[in-house]
């Protein structure tokens, strides 16, 4: 089994609800397991900034599924809630993305490993850091590091 993380992000249609039932669907993805859940997070758009707030979280799973089958999965539960790809960054039901698994590095058309911007984005290293502060991100260094000098304003952590 490898760890991994996974970044999930939703801010149509009940985003909130969205979020917590592809947390519960990830638990039910075979060969994977669902370690804990970050809180989660209201955030801002970025890229395209004419649509609502995200909710985002990060999951921490165990898995036995290569990097490729992971992505495939998490491509399949996008699906599966009515993710639909209009254009880069468009809003969207279900947003999963593979940040980093344990020991794995991999650059590939498909997939880079760890995800060659999560150091860069606070709504990915807020909940990282909640569950791991001290993770390693790639090379760039610790999580609860790079969130610290980042910009978070337009991230604000959930009650509940």
């Amino acid at each position: 089994m490898s760890r991994a993380f996974i970044a999930l992000g939703s801010n149509l249609e009940q985003p909130q609800q969205q979020v917590l039932a592809a947390l519960a669907a990830l638990d039910t993805v075979p060969g994977v397991r669902l370690l804990r859940a970050s809180s989660l997070y209201r955030t801002a758009p970025v890229g395209y900034l004419d649509q609502p707030d995200f909710i985002n979280a990060v999951a921490e799973l165990d898995t036995d599924l290569a990097p490729l089958a992971l992505l495939d999965a998490l491509m399949q539960l996008e699906e599966r809630f009515g993710r639909v790809r209009s254009f880069r960054n468009a809003p969207r039901v279900l947003d999963l993305d593979l940040l980093m698994m344990e020991g794995v590095e991999l650059e590939s058309e498909r997939l880079t490993l760890p995800h060659p911007r999560m150091h860069e984005r606070a709504f990915v290293l807020a909940p990282l850091a909640e569950l791991q502060p001290d993770l390693a991100v790639g090379r760039h260094g610790r999580a609860d590091q790079l969130l610290a000098g980042l910009e978070a304003s337009g991230v604000e952590r959930l009650a509940g």
